[in-house]
């Protein structure tokens, strides 16, 4: 059965191999990747655009540094990028900048290469449902989820960009929520002063983001670039007048590389439309619902609105008014290389995913594909976890199977009249073995053929027995209360939902209790660059 392709990708498969270099894991592969990517430049004029959105961040001149060796030639750039989110989002957004910085610093330390580390802001996404919310950890334990309204009236505003949406009121009860959960912890205060600065009503929900994240990584001198611009719009026009007019052929590049990881187990992370073009169009204007396009008539019809527009149309306005047009999934490297010398792109699993879909659109385009480095991966465990760990016999790892299966492999606490299950095991079992053993002689004896009936004997009650055994061990560690009780409270914090803490939790509980300053010094500590396993971080 067909499954991701970056466990394989990460694990070193020669079946992923095939459709996209793992050059990360060695440092020779790195050097020489490296230098022909720093024969590349920046595209003309990013350099300003970028400059221009910098004055509105949070000063940093470490930032400023890193602007001023970006417009150097033959430096490089480390990518990453992730969409806006309240509070910055999941923890792995916070951890997918450290990579980059982490990545950069070691890129240029190795090969001597200058290389600067940069997020790109993905202001042009849609999804509000994914991006209305965080998670941190309650006060009973379990996540307490924060959500913001969707501000926006109309029967489309679920497809506006992130860039266009304006944070109202409930955004200000979204920090108080915050503070009463955890004021009284002793980095609270500056830690909610910071959201409190950026995280404003009437402010763009993307701007909120943006500047919170230069202002963490700011020592670091983290560069951000928002692709939402009429600068950079501009700029990336002929990816969307190819994407629009090859759009048949891209289609049918991509699908035969799809059966292509199909015909190898692989899963497809972006389902492929035929003919319809990897760019969207903003409808009726560029702070407009985007849409998907689809061949109909002599032009484009918009998907989800009786809407059509002519060929010659569409790409008049993509003259005219560049805004009306953001990329896809797909579509988003090729803009991003594009626009940079990008010598690694740190990527999470499900990006990892789609760029093995995308290496045949790279050659099309005429782009080098970027080296894919793996973001960091942390479970972040407290003191009080740790001691919960060792309750109950468990590495952190271990926290991540289901609750059933911890109950019944971890030792039982008997008591009283219960004997442990090993004991009734062998009572049992020990018992009918012996007697079976001596009536096994005298049934030979008899009938040579009853010795089968013997063994058909053993195995029927040894299942049995085995069965009551199992049955008794849960009852019996359902029975012990305190063991459930601490398993649910690990899996609370190191695997809520069924899910990895990275992936639900939010920065804000971490920040209030350690500190940024703190926390980001143990990351980068535990942070081992083109790594990809998981680190157990004590804080």
């Amino acid at each position: 059965m067909p499954g991701p392709f970056s466990p394989p990708f990460l694990n070193g498969d020669p079946r992923a191999e095939r459709f996209l270099r793992a050059t990360f894991r060695d440092p020779k592969a790195r050097i020489e990747h490296t230098k022909r990517v720093s024969e590349r430049r920046l595209a003309p004029g990013l350099i300003e655009a970028i400059r221009e959105q910098d004055r509105l961040l949070p000063a940093s001149e470490q930032r400023k540094a890193n602007l001023a060796k970006a417009a150097r030639p033959g430096t490089t750039v480390v990518v990453t990028g992730q969409q806006v989110g309240l509070f910055l989002g999941p923890l792995y957004t916070f951890y997918k900048a450290a990579s980059a910085v982490a990545v950069a610093t070691a890129l240029e330390r190795e090969s001597g290469i200058p290389c600067v580390p940069l997020f790109w802001v993905q202001t042009e996404d849609h999804d509000f449902p994914e991006i209305n919310h965080c998670n941190v950890p309650g006060a009973d334990g379990t996540a307490l989820r924060l959500a913001i309204d969707e501000t926006l009236e109309g029967p489309d505003s679920s497809r506006v960009s992130a860039k266009h949406r304006v944070l109202g009121n409930d955004v200000d009860e979204q920090l108080e929520c915050l503070d009463q959960q955890f004021g009284p912890l002793p980095q609270a205060a500056e830690f909610l002063g910071l959201l409190r600065d950026h995280y404003r009503p009437g402010r763009s929900m993307s701007q909120a983001f943006a500047s919170t994240l230069a202002a963490v990584f700011s020592s670091e001198g983290l560069v951000l670039l928002d692709p939402r611009t009429e600068t950079v719009a501009k700029l990336v026009a002929p990816i969307h007048r190819k994407a629009i007019r090859e759009a048949e052929s891209i289609a049918n590049r991509l699908l035969q590389r799809s059966r292509e990881l199909v015909a190898s187990d692989f899963e497809i992370q972006v389902h492929v439309r035929t003919s319809s073009p990897l760019s969207f169009f903003h409808y009726p204007n560029m702070e407009g619902p985007r849409f998907r396009l689809e061949p109909g008539g002599a032009g484009w019809t918009l998907v989800g609105r009786e809407q059509s527009v002519f060929s010659e149309e569409l790409l008049a306005l993509l003259e005219t008014e560049p805004m009306r047009f953001s990329s896809s999934a797909l579509l988003r490297p090729l803009l991003q290389d594009t626009l940079l010398p990008t010598a690694a792109y740190v990527a999470g699993p499900g990006e990892i995913n789609y760029f093995a879909q995308l290496e045949p659109l790279y050659a099309d385009f005429r782009l080098p594909v970027p080296m894919i480095v793996p973001r960091a991966r942390f479970r972040c465990l407290e003191a009080r976890i740790r001691v919960l760990l060792e309750k109950l016999h468990l590495a952190p790892a271990q926290v991540e199977h289901p609750r059933d299966q911890l109950l019944t492999s971890l030792p039982s606490e008997p008591s009283g009249d219960y004997p442990p299950p090993e004991v009734v095991q062998e009572q049992l079992l020990g018992g009918v073995s012996r007697r079976l053993d001596e009536l096994e002689k005298v049934m030979a004896s008899l009938d040579p053929n009853l010795s089968k009936a013997v063994l058909r004997t053993r195995e029927t009650v040894t299942h049995a027995i085995s069965r009551f055994v199992q049955r008794y061990q849960h009852a019996l560690v359902e029975k012990n209360q305190m063991l459930g009780e601490r398993i649910d409270r690990a899996q609370a914090f190191l695997y809520p939902s069924g899910e990895p803490q990275e992936r639900v939790y939010s920065l804000p509980y971490f920040a209030c209790r350690y500190g940024i300053g703190e926390l980001k010094r143990k990351i980068f500590a535990g942070l081992v660059p083109f790594s990809s396993e998981v680190v157990d971080l004590d804080l």
